[in-house]
């Protein structure tokens, strides 16, 4: 075997003897080179390039071998290199459409200089996946920058107006959820602001400068609630849009996605979305693979879940995943005495939104104290729009609220006799005021603006009232 080795090396040391094949063999390996290659002597004359080079530079092989270089290449710095003997890297040439970068070099044999050699590097290529690259990345700068803006929760604490125990005690508990990044669960009646809680959550949290999407799972019809959540590839189904589409779930990556009226989520997706709160991973409609996303869950219901739960109506593991922080906002008839500051707050607002300003009848307010508020917030602002539209005069009054605006006879009778209430309710809203913002002068011009009245009007009515001090 040692022998027969010997004897093949023997082979091949004559097979290279021939000057003739082993320059062959050269050309043979330069061609295989995906650089282009231009050989010169001293006399800057070219004596060879190989393949990539003629197709590189456009340039034929007849009409350049033999050729001085200076006489087909005006621009050539090859000639430059060999009178000098150092060599040149990276310099930029551009031959039509094509762009490329030559490094340049002396050949030197016994420490004399016979010619020069050129290696030729396309990078038009490379350009144009760099460009592609700088139009993506622009692409999705503007993308992000429109998913910020559409996707952004413009909401804060300061922005929850109320002074009464039950929303003060909402507000400290939505506070403290708001430090951890377990998901939340917001109960309360319809109209009672789970939405609003929920972007001052997210706007308290470490995931403040990151998206918060909001979902209203009753308004998806239930056969498109999958794909709004999780997206879906290509040809997923009938329908599926070309190249597919991203869901809620990785939109919200970085942030936190809100599910609003989660109660209305059927078993099969309540399934699906108990994987997403076990493994913070989704997988497309229609994709075998997953993806983790990185999100912070917040769901809200203004029915009783854990009722259902035993109804075999949700799910009792997404119960539970759900529910690990809980925030209970209150009927708005359980906080009279943030009614009217809610309903100054609103006739402001509408006020300036139509750029005239009405007085408010203080039969107005005595009404609103007195009715059951079954849409709640929602519902209050929605009287007070209408009474503001309807106002042809200088005064708002009873006259002006909805027809269903309703009062019961008792409370009827009590607004119309016991004048003296609003006057009690005001000096108990003014005092719990004070004792939530304090009683500097920056306080007093907070409690003023809530309450809709002037800080002049505010300093007679405690003069008036003396609020005890409570220190």
């Amino acid at each position: 075997m040692v022998h027969e080795g010997h004897d093949d090396l023997n082979d091949l040391k004559h097979v290279f003897a021939s000057s003739e094949y082993a320059e062959k063999w050269y050309i043979q390996i330069l061609n295989s080179i995906n650089n282009g290659i231009l050989v010169t002597d001293d006399q800057m004359i070219v004596r060879y390039v190989n393949a990539q080079y003629t197709r590189i530079t456009s340039i034929k092989e007849e009409d350049i071998l033999g050729q001085p270089l200076k006489k087909v290449r005006p621009g050539a710095k090859l000639p430059q290199v060999i009178t000098t003997g150092e060599a040149l890297v990276g310099v930029y040439r551009r031959e039509g459409d094509t762009e490329y970068i030559v490094d340049m070099a002396p050949i030197i044999v016994e420490g004399a200089i016979i010619g020069g050699v050129s290696v030729v590097k396309d990078i038009t290529e490379v350009r144009r996946l760099s460009e592609e690259i700088k139009t993506f990345a622009k692409k999705t700068g503007r993308l992000k920058t429109l998913v910020d803006r559409i996707y952004k929760a413009k909401y804060t604490f300061d922005d929850i107006i109320g002074s009464s125990s039950p929303i003060q005690e909402a507000i400290r508990v939505a506070k403290r959820a708001a430090q951890g990044n377990a998901d939340i669960l917001i109960t309360g009646k319809s109209g009672t602001g789970k939405e609003l809680f929920a972007q001052a959550i997210h706007n308290a949290s470490n995931r403040e400068f990151g998206p918060f999407v909001a979902l209203n799972c009753a308004a998806i019809a239930p056969s498109l609630i999958e794909s709004e959540l999780f997206g879906y590839e290509e040809g997923a189904f009938t329908g599926a849009k070309k190249g597919g589409r991203v869901g809620l779930f990785e939109i919200a990556s970085g942030g936190t996605i809100f599910l609003d009226e989660i109660a209305e989520l059927n078993l099969e997706v309540q399934a699906k979305l108990l994987r997403v709160l076990q493994e913070r991973s989704i997988r497309r409609v229609g994709e075998t693979s997953e993806v983790s996303v990185d999100i912070r869950v917040m769901a809200a219901t203004n029915k009783d879940l854990y009722q259902m739960v035993q109804d075999g109506k949700f799910r009792a593991d997404v119960y539970y995943r759900l529910n690990v922080l809980n925030v209970h906002l209150p009927p708005l008839a359980e906080r009279g005495q943030d009614i009217i500051l809610l309903a100054n707050q609103f006739f402001q607002f509408y006020f300036q939104k139509i750029g005239r300003t009405f007085e408010v009848d203080k039969q107005i307010l005595k009404a609103l104290l007195h009715y059951s508020w079954s849409g709640n917030v929602r519902e209050l602002r929605n009287v007070i729009e209408y009474a503001v539209n309807m106002c042809e005069d200088n005064v708002i009054t009873t006259l002006h609220l909805p027809k269903w605006f309703k009062v019961d006879d008792e409370a009827r009778n009590s607004i119309h006799s016991l004048s003296q209430m609003v006057q009690e309710f005001e000096r108990r809203t003014i005092q719990n005021a004070i004792a939530h913002y304090g009683t500097s002068v920056e306080a007093k011009q907070r409690i003023a603006k809530e309450l809709g009245i002037s800080v002049a009007t505010l300093y007679n009515k405690i003069k008036v009232d003396p609020i005890p001090d409570n220190k």
